[in-house]
């Protein structure tokens, strides 16, 4: 555990002192840019208000809601893509196009469509994750071997017997890679999403972020953003503890060769 603790810590560490060397250095007032202590005790502070925590629950409710219709229709739409030759021609590049796309440039649509709404910011979402959590999951049954599919139909398993025993296990690694990637897409869209849309008087995250730069509160902003950092770094390193012990399980690591 250590081992792999201290790398963090030190990177941490050093963020820190370079943050301190350019306060110090006077490149900009302390006003603007603050140093590590008061951010940090101007963090302590919010972490005693209940309203602080209300609005980081809201923003990962929306986060857990858009992520799971993402990973739901991603993974629909890769299994109908995957079973159909002829749509795995078409929709592939398009779902290249799609993970290229910034989210923002969904936000116009999204006002148009469903104003400024819940619907509006899980919109956003979904179309951020979508494609790389389908992209994730198309991998991994291209890199199925030929050789598992015929022993699986030879033991009968076809249509989608087929893909439930034995195509999607062994897609599972990527699959689960597709999802990590899905889940930082989604966070980002998430962030974006809620600087841009205020639905009702639901405070988050994100209209947080906005009222703190609205008054000029860097270090209110500052804290806010290693808010957001750590969340990001939390469930980042959920889904890679999962990812490696399913690799492990599969005997994709290096080191259990």
């Amino acid at each position: 555990m250590w081992s792999n603790l201290w790398p963090k810590l030190g990177a941490v560490v050093l963020a820190v002192a370079i943050w301190q060397l350019i306060v110090w250095s006077g490149w900009r007032p302390q006003s603007a840019l603050p140093g590590p202590w008061p951010v940090l005790e101007r963090l302590a502070g919010d972490l005693r208000n209940l309203d602080f925590y209300a609005g980081i629950g809201m923003t990962l409710r929306r986060a857990a809601l858009g992520y799971a219709i993402a990973a739901g229709a991603g993974t629909v739409v890769a299994i109908l893509i995957a079973r159909v030759k002829l749509a795995r021609r078409a929709v592939g590049s398009l779902l290249v196009g799609l993970q290229s796309m910034p989210s923002i440039a969904w936000f116009p649509l999204a006002l148009l469509l469903l104003q400024r709404s819940e619907g509006a910011i899980t919109l956003v979402v979904l179309m951020g994750a979508a494609p790389a959590i389908a992209a994730g999951l198309l991998s991994g049954i291209d890199q199925v071997h030929p050789m598992l599919i015929r022993v699986g139909r030879a033991m009968g398993a076809d249509g989608l017997r087929l893909y439930r025993h034995v195509v999607l296990p062994a897609a599972l690694p990527a699959f689960v890679g597709g999802l990590k990637q899905g889940w930082a897409f989604a966070w980002r869209s998430l962030m974006s999403a809620e600087l841009l849309v205020v639905a009702g008087n639901q405070t988050s995250i994100g209209t947080q972020l906005q009222l703190a730069r609205n008054l000029l509160d860097t270090q209110q902003l500052l804290a806010l953003m290693i808010v957001i950092f750590v969340i990001g770094v939390v469930i980042d390193s959920l889904f890679g503890a999962v990812d490696r012990s399913v690799r492990q399980r599969w005997g994709l690591l290096g080191g259990e060769a």
